[in-house]
């Protein structure tokens, strides 16, 4: 081999190394930026109402599951061993939350609730089959998630009118209530479903 190739040979080689440690330093760079771009994302301040959105977002995600799972001709069920004189059926459960829900939305929005609350707040009596009281449940969601979405830092502690007529209360203190509210019935419909045999969606077993 000609000494002319062995230049040519080593330029090459020389070459291609620069070009290799070049791209790797342009990835470390991508990696660099990457974790940086990560670290801003995690550190960003989340606004209230969006905290309250996920918790409502929530509620709704596993609420829905349960009263699909309810046959139709459950809806009417009410547990009737031990002390469960006079409680809910679960239709009754259903409409409940879902006008509590109005009412307390309405107070953030500092609105008339847009539906009656009906005896015991179990909301109107022309709800009544499976279909419309899913659409009764997922309006009253849709309507809580527009309430909550008005929450900011400056207004969630600021005094409202209390919807039970007792001086004020505040906007944080509705949303907490929602949320309270909503996981206590999802509870109570729960056993509903195991008391006939159903597993309840969001439990494996």
């Amino acid at each position: 081999m000609s000494k002319m190739w062995q230049v040519l040979i080593v330029l090459l080689c020389v070459a291609f190394s620069s070009y290799a440690i070049a791209q790797d330093k342009d990835k470390d760079k991508d990696k660099d930026k990457d974790r940086k771009e990560a670290v801003k994302e995690a550190s960003k301040e989340v606004e209230i109402g969006e905290v309250l959105t996920g918790s409502v977002t929530h509620l709704r995600r596993i609420i829905l599951p349960v009263a699909i799972a309810m046959p139709e001709d459950k809806y009417a069920f009410a547990p009737s061993n031990g002390e469960f004189k006079g409680v809910r059926t679960f239709s009754q459960q259903l409409k409940h939350l879902s006008t509590t829900n109005f009412i307390y939305a309405a107070a953030i929005l500092g609105e008339k609730p847009p539906v009656e609350a009906g005896e015991a707040e179990n909301g109107p009596e022309s709800v009544k089959s499976k279909d419309e009281i899913h659409k009764y449940l997922l309006d009253s969601f849709e309507y809580v998630l527009k309430a909550v979405d008005t929450i900011n830092e400056k207004n969630v502690t600021a005094p409202i009118k209390n919807p039970f007529g007792m001086g004020t209360t505040t906007r944080l203190a509705m949303a907490v209530l929602i949320v309270g509210h909503c996981n206590d019935h999802y509870g109570q419909m729960v056993e509903y479903l195991r008391m006939n045999g159903i597993v309840p969606p969001a439990s494996p077993q």
